[in-house]
């Protein structure tokens, strides 16, 4: 599709989906000006073909751009990493045989209700995790976005974490798996997330969180919300944003319906065959989805945060290198540094980490998962804005 049809087409949204009036000049202005930085994100990548064209609409490139405050050249990097991890990585071909031993315990699912907006949910349960090896649990964290994003209303982009802290221990609790899941989330999933709801976190938590916080990008950690069954404050977060009648009764809904994995399998074998289609070169709805300027889009643009924003994502981007091939000592270091928080872990979990470790090592080359009970990909830490952990 050629830039001038469709930034005509993306123009035809401006005052109905995107809320731009055209009465007002400096709405307008600024409209145009990010359209013209998608065409620039557009220019540098070149030619596209298959599934890296269907990816690369205008939403697409824009999402890129928002997670680096419109700076081309930085959402163009960015952009390119996340196409060659791709074409490598292939996540929209993972299916659910593959990874069903991940989903057992009900550990990450995709609820078959929507959140208030409309963006679908994912429940995330680290206290029954089920496996050891972080390759896997990392793979079916990008199946379930994956899945959450298939299920999207043509008018919704993002998601919703729902993260029930119910059985969580610290051998639940893992920084290198948290990290994994961080540079997934911010590195190839930009502005996918909503809203992370950390519910009932226990008290020992505080003490990674304080770790862990800082890998996560500004966007990211002011979307993450703590929430407490004993505080009318944090409650009012749930009532609006969800449909209390459909939300689970772990969050204080009222629906009673529990996990199923038969029925989860059934739901997501049906999704697998809806996936081939959604990639498909036929689908030119998701090679055409427009960019649309939301009202948040303008309050964003003028805050005094965009200048720290910023910083941190330089130095992601400087770390992205280090951080993927993270080695052994620095995973223990980062262990040693929790333990020394908490004063909680016992040596016999730190000897079995190590054991697990080496025999990732041996078989990846890579760093190793530090804990040896595994940990959910949804210890991922947050903080909401207002919001503190339990005293």
């Amino acid at each position: 599709m050629c830039l001038a049809s469709r930034e005509a087409r993306v123009g035809d949204t401006m005052s109905s989906a995107s809320g731009v009036n055209n009465g007002d000049g400096k709405e307008a202005a600024l409209f145009e000006q990010r359209l013209s930085k998608i065409g620039e994100v557009r220019a540098a990548l070149g030619q596209l073909s298959g599934k890296a064209a269907l990816y690369c609409s205008d939403a697409s490139i824009a999402r890129y751009l928002v997670a680096r405050n419109w700076e081309v050249k930085k959402a163009t990097k960015m952009l390119k990493k996340t196409l060659k991890w791709r074409s490598e990585y292939k996540p929209d071909e993972i299916r659910w045989d593959e990874i069903a031993n991940e989903a057992a315990t009900g550990k990450i699912y995709r609820t078959d209700y929507f959140d208030k907006s409309g963006r679908s949910i994912l429940v995330m349960r680290p206290g029954v995790q089920n496996t050891k090896k972080a390759k896997g649990q990392i793979r079916y964290l990008v199946y379930c976005m994956e899945n959450a994003i298939l299920n999207l209303p043509h008018d919704q982009s993002q998601m919703v974490w729902l993260i029930d802290f119910a059985g969580f221990s610290l051998s639940n609790i893992s920084l290198h798996v948290t990290k994994l899941t961080a540079d997934v989330l911010q590195g190839h999933y930009p502005e996918r997330l909503g809203v992370a709801i950390l519910y009932n976190a226990p008290k020992f938590f505080e003490s990674f969180w304080k770790i862990a916080s800082p890998i996560l990008e500004p966007k990211t950690f002011n979307k993450v919300k703590f929430v407490y069954p004993d505080r009318p404050e944090t409650n009012k977060i749930m009532e609006d944003l969800f449909n209390m009648e459909e939300l689970e009764s772990a969050f204080g809904g009222k629906n009673q319906a529990t996990f199923n994995i038969n029925d989860y399998a059934a739901r997501m074998r049906e999704d697998d065959i809806k996936m081939p289609l959604f990639w498909s070169p036929e689908n030119t709805a998701l090679a055409s989805e427009p960019y649309v300027m939301v009202n948040k889009d303008m309050a964003q643009e003028g805050s005094s945060g965009l200048k720290s924003e910023e910083t941190a994502s330089e130095k992601r981007e400087e770390t992205d290198t280090e951080s993927e091939n993270r080695e052994e000592t620095e995973s223990e270091s980062e262990r040693a540094e929790i333990d020394s928080v908490s004063g909680k872990r016992e040596e016999t979990v730190a000897v079995s980490d190590k054991r697990e470790e080496k025999e990732t090592e041996s078989e990846n080359g890579k760093a190793a998962v530090t804990s040896s009970n595994g940990v959910e990909l949804t210890s991922l830490p947050g903080e909401g804005k207002g919001i503190t952990p339990a005293d």
